[in-house]
């Protein structure tokens, strides 16, 4: 067996330290929850029959409760391209229950944002905040009483953090999450961020705009870039809550249904009254959350999980910071470039080797814990490999190749992209802030320029239009904080602000709010703390003060004089209007924590 890398062990270490108060009375209530919380023994006759009424020939068994009764929450719906292939999974499931005695019943629904439909839109201000909406639905859901196991469906941007924060809150419940898988490769990324350039420069139109988009996401299953939802999927695999290899299979395909097969004899081998008794509560601990934290870095992850592993950490009483991530990135190797990282998107990773790929390649290395228990076993090892089907049509598993399929995307750990994960901490007079590096060129990773300051993202498109901004410019957004609307994503600023980097310009963004999981070759110092709406230091900067983005030496100061800077007041945030639904979001914004954290109200009150 490998020896960890001896940074690892210091960081985990500390890890581990700083959550031991919090870790065992999770440990304790998860177990009182077992003993003592509400399960099918427990209910009353009227309780355990308005449970089975209505399920037909599951009736008997649930009846009688001599069989597990495995409880889903879906994430259905048909305008999320990554979610419609999840309409025919309830049948499904319950039909593979059946194949081992087992039955199964739709807990519940959850909310399903579609952060592609709503980038950009009034909608966006909700996104971040409809995690603990699906959180809450999920306990909702899973309250009744009436589960020994539970199976997750859900992919994209807040569905899965939701969902796995809900699941921990049951962590006496043996639980997986069960994939549904990309879409068929379309239009290239790279073709269709040319397009959006040239949009934006009024070079095309919107008929050539729509054209290129709908040639890109023009399927069912999940977008092919490698943004929040992708990562999502990658970050389940390394945490062992997946069957193994199920992530990046397409929808629609014999592979993929016998996944879904396995996820459903598997929950029910490990579940409440099976033989092998493996709670997500269990699977799910410091050392699951640092190997999470370290596929984020070498695949190169959507940055909206330096909020959402946080968060998900808390849940299960693990508290992890930006500098435990940083301190990882700085071991961590850069293996694989997918888009907006690389040229090729999530299915030609796969088809390079994939996770598994990656799995291995960090274990040799020392950079894993590979002595975790997982859905699978007892090794994170049993994930380095890929699903296939035998010549019976059934499911197996193979090694991952020894080599990589595409040097291109996918490299081994003697010779990585780059030798470090490419998301870093960024901390001075403006806060702290986390900035990616990993698809921003080596030469901007320092920008030093008069800031342009801007209270929302349309008016920097206005901006842009009149040519306000043809220079070098850091462009500050600020109160776009969790607590001042929401924390929306800023991606409809990358294409205008890519064209000002390609006309020569040096250009950065800061600001207190998200970019997309997507965001790419701009540099940008994002989620800063504390955030403009309470009085943090964005709300100090002033037009013309000269700004430095300082990814190599991970400082974000604001060159102005000390006394200056002490003097000035901080700007008052502007009134949020209602509408969109907005204004039923009021106490989320309120009451939410900063974004390290996790940005997160619900757990904040519930003193987690």
């Amino acid at each position: 067996m490998t020896r960890l890398h001896p940074e690892l062990e210091r960081i985990t270490a500390r890890i581990i330290d700083r959550s031991a108060t919090r870790r065992r009375a999770y440990l304790d209530f998860i177990a009182g929850e077992r003993d003592k919380g509400v399960h099918r023994p427990t209910l009353s006759c009227g309780n355990l029959a308005h449970g089975f009424a209505a399920s037909a020939e599951d009736k008997p068994l649930i009846r009688a409760g001599t069989a597990m009764n495995i409880g889903i929450v879906t994430a259905y719906n048909d305008m999320l391209s990554a979610h419609q292939p999840y309409g025919r999974y309830p049948d499904q499931i319950k039909i593979f229950a059946r194949e081992i005695g087992a039955t199964a019943q739709v807990a519940g629904g959850v909310p399903a944002m579609c952060d592609g439909v709503t980038q950009g839109q009034l909608g966006m201000e909700l996104s971040l905040f409809s995690r603990d909406a699906i959180a809450m639905g999920s306990a909702i859901a899973m309250s009744h009483g009436m589960f020994e196991a539970a199976l997750l469906l859900g992919i994209c941007d807040k569905i899965v953090p939701g969902l796995l924060i809900a699941a921990l809150r049951f962590g006496h419940i043996p639980t997986i999450l069960v994939p549904g898988g990309p879409m068929p490769s379309g239009l290239p990324n790279k073709e269709k961020q040319r397009i959006r350039q040239l949009f934006a420069e009024g070079k095309v139109g919107r008929d050539e705009l729509l054209e290129a988009e709908a040639a890109s996401y023009h399927d069912a299953g999940t977008c092919t870039f490698y943004g929040t939802a992708n990562s999502n999927q990658m970050l389940m695999e390394m945490m062992g809550l997946h069957v193994p290899a199920a992530a990046f299979v397409n929808p629609g395909t014999k592979l993929r249904q016998e996944l879904t097969r396995a996820a459903v004899h598997r929950v029910a081998q490990i579940g409440w009254n099976g033989d092998d008794y493996r709670p997500i509560g269990h699977i799910v601990d410091e050392k699951a959350i640092i190997n999470a934290c370290i596929g984020l870095l070498a695949t190169g992850g959507s940055t909206n999980h330096a909020i959402h592993l946080p968060a998900i950490a808390r849940a299960a009483g693990v508290l992890i910071d930006w500098e435990d991530i940083n301190d990882l990135s700085a071991i961590v190797p850069m293996l694989a470039r997918v888009y907006p990282n690389g040229a090729g998107d999530v299915n030609h990773f796969h088809a390079a080797g994939g996770i598994g790929f990656v799995i291995r390649e960090l274990a040799s290395a020392g950079l894993l814990h590979t002595d975790v228990l997982t859905v699978s076993g007892s090794s994170l090892l049993d994930y380095a490999g890929e699903a296939l089907l035998g010549a019976d049509g059934a499911l197996a598993f193979a090694p991952a190749p020894a080599q990589s399929r595409n040097i291109d995307m996918l490299r081994p750990v003697a010779d990585p992209f780059q030798p470090d994960g490419g998301m870093r901490l960024l901390t001075g007079n403006l806060g702290r802030s986390i900035i990616k590096t990993s698809a921003v060129d080596r030469s901007r990773w320092i920008t030093q320029a008069p800031a342009r300051i801007f209270d929302d993202q349309d008016a920097v498109r206005t901006a842009f239009q009149a040519g306000e901004l043809d220079r070098d410019v850091v462009v500050v957004v600020r109160f776009q904080g969790p607590r001042a609307n929401g924390m929306p994503e800023l991606h409809k600023l990358t294409p205008p602000l890519g064209v000002l980097q390609d006309r020569g310009h040096s250009v950065a963004l800061v600001t207190d709010g998200r970019m997309s999981g997507a965001s790419g070759k701009v540099p940008a110092a994002i989620h800063c703390w504390p955030e403009a709406a309470e009085g943090g230091p964005l709300a100090r900067l002033q037009d013309g003060d000269i700004v430095r983005v300082d990814a190599v030496a991970g400082t974000l100061t604001a060159l102005v004089d000390a006394a200056v800077w002490a003097a000035r007041s901080p700007a008052c945030q502007p009134v949020q209007p209602m509408g969109t639904g907005r204004e039923l979001f009021a106490m989320m914004r309120s009451g939410s924590d900063n974004a390290e954290a996790g940005a997160c109200a619900m757990l904040a009150a519930a003193g987690l």
